[in-house]
């Protein structure tokens, strides 16, 4: 048994466990304790943590097998290592579950604070199980039937204010250098608690077999039923912090209300499997389209035209 003590801060989602460093070679049970408390509560976190890059990619390997982004290179010198720059483009203040535009999506992510502004600069985490739970019985039978397009090519700029016209660059030559398109269903059934979620957020581009319009329309009313105060929990980060979600039962949001300061934080994530559905499918990919081919000289030229 280990002897970390756990204290939950919302009604709904999330806990600060106490009497831990995090690293890559914690005692089995140690684990076993933090990974019962991420499901029970979706997501943990942790005050005054010693980890650098490798450290948080070996304790990552605890949880499972760590993965790199799809498209966003990571940090030199590291396999796994996403950084989170605001002085990058790196405020993703919309609400979203990470790289949904795959079909094996990220099980977890392990968030670490290296750089915090002074004020401001929060992120919120929703249970995407609560909010399920709350939906009306007809619209929990419409959603179960469901299945949504997700895909990396969204309208970026639509869900953030005063977007840097670099931050619009880095999104179109990085982050979409592949276009994927992938199903998956509205609800979920999560593989290790067996309970249902919604698979939402914005990589959510429509619903299957339904116009633009309509598929809206749906999202709107499925998506105000996730963020609903009630099913949040909101973190005041501090250095050293470190934060791990649930990738498959929430989604977050990092709250941009910290003008010029500087915020760094860097993630790992930990690979996932394809959704399920109630009815036992699995989500698939459709499209994976690399935007750049290699040129002769290692310049990138568009995929189009590199015939």
């Amino acid at each position: 048994m280990s002897q970390i003590t756990i204290h939950p801060i919302a009604g709904r989602i999330g806990a600060e466990i106490r009497g831990v460093q995090l690293s890559g070679t914690l005692s089995a049970d140690t684990v076993a304790d933090i990974n019962a408390a991420l499901l029970k509560h979706k997501v943990v976190f942790f005050r005054g943590q010693q980890l650098d890059d490798a450290g948080q990619q070996a304790f990552a390997g605890l949880l499972g097998d760590p993965v790199a982004h799809p498209t966003v290179p990571t940090v030199d010198g590291t396999d796994y290592v996403l950084e989170l720059d605001s002085a990058h483009g790196g405020r993703a203040n919309s609400w979203h579950t990470d790289v949904t535009f795959v079909d094996a999506y990220p099980k977890a992510s392990i968030l670490r604070a290296i750089k915090i502004p002074e004020h401001g600069g929060d992120t919120v985490w929703a249970n995407t199980h609560t909010a399920y739970l709350d939906l009306p019985a007809p619209l929990r039978e419409l959603a179960d039937k469901l299945w949504a397009v997700h895909s990396n090519e969204y309208d970026y700029a639509s869900y953030r204010q005063n977007v840097s016209p670099e931050a619009i660059e880095r999104y179109k030559n990085v982050f979409t250098s592949t276009l994927y398109e992938t199903e998956h269903p509205v609800v979920h059934v999560h593989p290790e608690t067996g309970e249902r979620n919604l698979l939402l957020g914005h990589f959510f581009k429509k619903l299957k077999d339904l116009t633009s319009a309509d598929s809206q329309h749906l999202y709107a009313v499925l998506q105000s039923h996730v963020i609903r105060l009630e099913n949040t929990v909101r973190w005041r980060w501090q250095a050293g912090d470190v934060a791990i979600w649930d990738n498959r039962a929430t989604q977050h949001y990092a709250i941009n209300d910290y003008g010029d300061a500087h915020r760094v934080l860097h993630r790992v994530t930990v690979a996932g499997v394809p959704a399920v559905s109630v009815d036992g499918q699995t989500s698939r990919t459709v499209s994976k389209v690399p935007k750049f081919a290699p040129a002769a000289n290692n310049e990138q030229i568009p995929a189009d035209k590199a015939a």
